[in-house]
């Protein structure tokens, strides 16, 4: 097989609403990739949440979103400052992906393609799309952009959104929260 492109994958599930998102990216799982998917999805999900005083995210333990990388922080610091909302990491320990609700997904969109040759993006779309999860079709969403690996703060840089994270004793490493800076 001589692939012509590369989409990857980054799953956002609802869970009380069981409404799973996908977020395609061109080139790279990086933390930008992954903070403009979370970026994108809000934009598109939030008036669902008008009442939400905090967002909580339960990730896994992939190297992008790991609660020391400083790219990561330092966009999802900005982030938390842009929609004006605590967000709280709650991390899954290693090797526990199977408690991971959105591990399920994959899953269930691997059996659905079942072997169909995804050549194209509106291939690869429309089968995203017909699977269903929790009796919901997945909303799909693709970004165009380009990312790059090894984007990373100095431990200077670092310093100011460190100052904006609070960790929880002794389990610091696998929950956080970032306050965000009120306007006015």
């Amino acid at each position: 097989m001589t692939p012509t492109g590369i989409l990857v994958p980054l799953g956002i599930l609802e869970v009380k609403q069981k409404q799973l998102n996908i977020v395609y990216g061109n080139s790279f799982e990086t933390s930008d990739f992954i903070v403009d998917g979370l970026e994108h999805w809000w934009r598109y999900r939030k008036r669902h949440y008008d009442n939400i005083t905090l967002l909580q995210i339960d990730l896994d333990n992939g190297p992008e979103i790991e609660s020391y990388r400083t790219q990561f922080i330092k966009r999802m610091v900005e982030f938390s400052d842009t929609i004006q909302l605590p967000i709280e990491f709650v991390y899954y320990p290693p090797y526990h992906s199977k408690y991971n609700p959105v591990e399920h997904c994959w899953g269930v969109l691997e059996s659905h393609w079942s072997g169909a040759l995804l050549t194209e993006w509106d291939v690869v779309l429309k089968w995203t799309r017909s699977m269903c999860w929790g009796g919901l079709a997945p909303n799909v969403y693709r970004l165009a952009d380009e990312y790059h690996r090894g984007v990373k703060l100095t431990k200077q840089e670092m310093r100011y959104y460190e100052e904006r994270l609070v960790r929880t004793p002794d389990i610091g490493r696998w929950s956080l929260k970032i306050q965000p800076h009120r306007r006015g």
